[in-house]
């Protein structure tokens, strides 16, 4: 097809770290045979989306080209690039391919919503490859902190695309598969059209650090502890959880997983042959009766989640298990950019308890999964591509990622979400901006990010509300003055005198003096209840409060 055209559109997870979601399509303008890499999350905060469970990509345009999805690709199982795969299915229901663990994994959140595995369609690494449509698929092995981590190979007529994922360069991983330049580079003979490439790292200038060099230190530092030991770390970091375990058993600690997704990486770990050995553990109640200095906890919440075992051991008493003085807590992590106050909250409340807290501020015990810039130049003179498409980073990332292909004389292109990039010709071009956004998990319910939901929600969190309920007779004549229920509210203001008892007098004389206009007239009566309370409010206590009215007439 001489008009048919190689398109790259992310939905999520360009211009910023999380959410991933990316789309490829080949063929006529508007008529391009689709697929979907990924399908991720991100996680809310109470400052900006209070109450929200999670927050999924907005997926409106998939929705409306789904006649034209062929399938869907997962790179490797962290939430942020298969967490809303369940969310989702219900509206996009095409095939998901990925390798052993990631696969194992996706079927557990499909079956969350009732969804049969087989929609899950298990793969084996390079050279192995699947056809959808004009598409090639195959997936690429790569070390990450999480196991069977691939970038994808896609071939389609207009030429060879590496789409990396999340990636480190690791020789020694531990757990999953080593970096393999031989194997990147025997891939990229035949020339790359476009190498679309993790970005979280671009600002670091030292070279990556393996997983390896982890474990003599956390072995170090268990072996000297005198009391219990308690550590932290991504649950998807299986390779560190292991460390970790190790270093309890050797240490002649009995080792125990707290929270479940401890447990739930683990044991797909086992089931998909990704680890050959676990050091045995027992149960929380079996723990709780262990002495303390011979038990070594792994518990999930590394980065301050306030359900988690970390933070719920911080708070008292867990699984029956107290931390008490001169108890070992280490963060085997990194705190990632906005966890910063919750995990500094649980290190305090720690420190309040006696507990020593060991966290990786000096880089002994936790290295990234991402790449650094060096990598990063290794990897693009390895593949060679003609176009460098930076993805997986806020913009800031992705700029100075554009920045270094051009440094090594390549073309680079910043692409944020909703903006849809052909790269068919020799220079690649912006060929539609797609309208893109978030979408909420809300309970158990999917609402936009433009809804207004949560945004009332964080004004009446800033403001307070108020509730002013008003009946009138059949003759539109008030049934007593309006009287008021008030939530996150101070009790009395300037006057010292109750504040309902003000708003009601208040809205006494503002009946009084309304007439038959206004109190004939639905709109008009709720318009003047609100502003006197807003007012009043104001003058009282220096807020506007959110205000809803209810007027109640007899017939």
């Amino acid at each position: 097809m001489s008009d048919a055209r190689l398109i790259y559109l992310p939905l999520g997870g360009a211009g910023e770290i999380g959410m991933n979601c990316y789309v490829y399509g080949y063929g006529k303008p508007g008529e391009e045979r689709l697929i979907v890499v990924d399908m991720g999350v991100t996680f809310p905060d109470m400052d900006g989306t209070p109450g929200v469970d999670l927050i999924l990509p907005d997926i409106t345009w998939l929705k409306e080209n789904k006649n034209r999805i062929e399938a869907m690709f997962i790179t490797h199982a962290h939430e942020d690039h298969v967490g809303a795969v369940g969310h989702t299915f219900g509206d996009l229901s095409v095939p998901i391919y990925a390798r052993a663990f990631t696969a194992n994994l996706a079927r557990q959140k499909l079956a969350e919503y009732g969804v049969e595995g087989k929609s899950v369609r298990t793969c084996s690494a390079w050279p192995e490859t699947v056809t959808v449509g004009p598409f090639t698929v195959g997936f690429l092995p790569i070390s990450h902190s999480i196991p069977e981590s691939s970038g994808l190979v896609i071939d389609c007529p207009a030429g060879r695309v590496l789409h990396t994922g999340d990636f480190k360069l690791d020789t020694q991983p531990l757990v999953g598969e080593p970096w393999d330049p031989d194997l990147w580079a025997e891939v990229s003979k035949g020339g790359v059209k476009a190498l679309v490439c993790d970005s979280t790292n671009v600002f670091n200038r030292h070279p990556g650090r393996s997983e390896v060099i982890v474990g003599p230190a956390v072995e170090k530092l268990v072996s000297e502890a005198k009391r219990m030991v308690v550590a932290t770390t991504f649950a998807s970091n299986v390779a560190r959880v292991k460390t970790l375990a190790e270093a309890g058993e050797r240490a002649g600690r009995s080792i125990c997983l707290m929270g479940r997704a401890m447990r739930r990486m683990i044991e797909a770990a086992v089931e998909t042959g990704v680890l050959s050995r676990f050091p045995s553990v027992v149960s929380p109640e079996d723990a709780a009766q262990l002495p303390r200095e011979n038990l070594m906890i792994l518990a999930t919440g590394s980065q301050g989640e306030r359900r988690a075992a970390s933070a719920q051991l911080s708070r008292g008493k867990f699984n029956g298990i107290e931390l008490k003085e001169g108890d070992l807590f280490l963060f085997s992590s990194k705190t990632i950019p906005g966890n910063e106050r919750d995990v500094i909250r649980i290190m305090n409340q720690l420190s309040e308890k006696g507990v020593d807290v060991v966290d990786d501020s000096m880089g002994d015990y936790h290295v990234s999964g991402h790449a650094n810039r060096p990598d990063l130049e290794t990897v693009q003179d390895i593949v060679q591509p003609q176009i460098v498409v930076p993805m997986h980073g806020e913009h800031r990332h992705l700029r100075e990622h554009v920045k270094l292909a051009a440094e090594r004389r390549r073309q680079g292109v910043l692409a944020v979400n909703g903006m849809m990039i052909d790269l068919t010709g020799n220079e690649p071009k912006v060929a539609e901006y797609i309208e893109t956004g978030r979408t909420y998990l809300d309970g158990t319910v999917q609402i936009g990010a433009l809804d207004g939901i949560v945004r009332d929600r964080i004004r009446m969190a800033l403001n307070g509300h108020v509730v002013v309920t008003m009946i009138l007779d059949e003759g539109d004549e008030p049934l007593g003055d309006p009287w008021c229920d008030l939530m996150g509210l101070a009790e009395t203001g300037r006057s010292h005198v109750p504040l309902v008892d003000i708003l009601e007098a208040d809205l006494g004389q503002f009946v009084g003096r309304a007439g038959d206009k206004i109190l004939t007239d639905d709109d008009k009566l709720e318009e003047g209840l609100r502003r006197v309370v807003r007012q009043t409010c104001q003058n009282e206590i220096g807020k506007k409060p959110e205000v809803t009215v209810v007027v109640s007439r007899l017939s």
